[in-house]
């Protein structure tokens, strides 16, 4: 038998990989409208769960939050500043046209070119780490840890649609008179290749996440027959508004989070870059700015608010002018812009008053949380030290949305980290096709949480 054989045995066997495989095979979609809900999916998925992790479900607290989310309170030697440990349960579906290698609610346990993996829909986004927290909690109660504060973990069920039920979450904690020292949630990873020129993988934490907001725009008109068009029609508003917007951009800049990943990337950064980036906070800023701006789309999207254009719709027939057209935008609000400000800037740039702005979805930026001399932010950063020694653990702005922003009503702490190496190619894999999460990378996560959990001070 070849080590890769036994290796993939090893795994099969596996109690912790089991777990994932087996919460990736329940295709656990969400929906804006709740009567699309497949509930026996979801009640499938709970019962998962308790049986992959026991002592979890025995020895901690359990409330069921409306409709399939879970609070669990592990009571620490103090209930004083709590900690809250967050991840959601429901995935976003699968395109039945992408091309993925293995089917994607199989779970399939396979090589991929970083190792072992497992693949399929949610093994980063995000299973995983549901799995590496209640993998963590599980081998801390059968060892008899108890930790020096309660642990909370929080388990939504409709992230992935901008849903309730992390709001009730923060409703039922603010109710029991809950304050967090710190909330953790999905966000950074431990990246690799994410900065030209950086061999390093970095351990990025977001201390603040971008507002996420959707705008429609909507033009209106006569309509009629296709045999009798007349110039300027709804269809064509719409058109070239759209290549306005697509043709503008949002001024760039750097918010403080970002200088301070640029100072900490700087001596792994080749020499020609090292001091610009070092300067990134001086006079240089501007420069830095328009390097990263030119470097791709990931690294521009760090310095501005980004616009995509995600939805279209016209004429419902070939042979009939539209009477209404519409577009719909994507927002990615940075810190320091806002719902109203990128409002104007959509009016601005189509310059047609015959094209209407209304805000569909209106989330701003959420607010920064502490980094810098903060006992838990160095806490996390720690472990990521302790964990993945050769990372560099980094504050940074998180560009996707996710539930942490809710509970920045109830503390001032709110994290967005999960513990495991991605490459860039798993990266892109979110939300896409292919997405997979190595054996190797599952195992680091549970080791981390353990450790951010056993190193909780009293």
């Amino acid at each position: 038998m070849t080590e890769q054989d036994q290796a993939r045995r090893a795994a099969e066997q596996d109690p912790v990989v089991t777990a994932l495989r087996a919460l990736v095979r329940v295709p656990s979609v969400s929906d804006r409208d709740p009567a699309q809900v497949d509930t026996a999916v979801f009640d499938e998925l709970l019962a998962e769960l308790a049986r992959q992790f026991p002592l979890v479900h025995e020895r901690l607290e359990v409330t069921r939050i409306p409709t399939h989310a879970l609070l669990l309170r592990w009571r620490g030697r103090t209930d004083a500043d709590p900690v809250v440990l967050m991840a959601h349960l429901d995935v976003v579906p699968v395109d039945g046209e992408a091309p993925w290698t293995h089917p994607a609610y199989d779970a399939v346990l396979a090589d991929s070119p970083e190792g072992l993996a497992v693949w399929g829909r949610g093994t980063l986004d995000d299973k995983g780490c549901v799995v590496g927290i209640c993998a963590a909690v599980e081998r801390l109660l059968a060892a008899g840890v108890t930790p020096e504060r309660d642990v909370w973990l929080s388990f939504g069920c409709d992230e992935e649609v901008s849903g309730t039920s992390a709001v009730a979450a923060v409703d039922h904690l603010r109710a029991a008179g809950v304050t967090p020292w710190f909330v953790l949630d999905e966000g950074g990873a431990i990246a690799g290749s994410a900065f030209p020129g950086v061999a390093a993988p970095v351990g990025v934490v977001g201390v603040t996440e971008k507002g996420t907001s959707f705008f429609e725009l909507r033009a209106e008109g006569r309509g009629g027959h296709a045999s009798t068009p007349a110039r300027n029609g709804p269809t064509a508003r719409i058109a070239r508004a759209v290549v306005r917007l697509d043709r503008s951009s949002l001024p760039a800049s750097l918010p403080g989070p970002t200088v301070e990943l640029l100072r900490r990337l700087a001596p792994h950064a080749p020499l020609p870059l090292r001091s610009l980036m070092a300067a990134a906070s001086g006079r240089l800023a501007p420069v830095v700015t328009r390097a990263l701006v030119a470097a791709g789309p990931e690294p521009a999207a760090m310095t501005r608010t980004t616009l995509a254009l995600t939805t279209l719709s016209g004429s419902p027939a070939h042979n009939v002018i539209a009477s209404t057209a519409t577009a719909g935008v994507n927002a990615r609000i940075m810190v320091g812009d806002t719902v109203a400000s990128v409002t104007e800037h959509l009016r601005r740039t189509i310059r047609d008053d015959g094209v209407e702005v209304r805000v569909v979805e209106a989330g701003e930026p959420s607010p920064v949380s502490p980094y810098e001399d903060d006992a838990a932010f160095g806490l996390v950063e720690r472990t990521i030290t302790a964990v993945f020694p050769d990372a560099v653990p980094s504050p940074y702005v998180m560009m996707a949305a996710t539930d942490a922003r809710h509970f920045t009503a109830i503390s001032e702490r709110v994290y967005r980290f999960a513990p495991f190496r991605m490459s860039k190619a798993q990266r892109e894999s979110i939300h896409s096709y292919d997405e997979r999460l190595t054996v190797a990378a599952l195992h680091e996560g549970v080791d981390w949480y353990a450790a951010l959990i056993e190193g909780l001070p009293a």
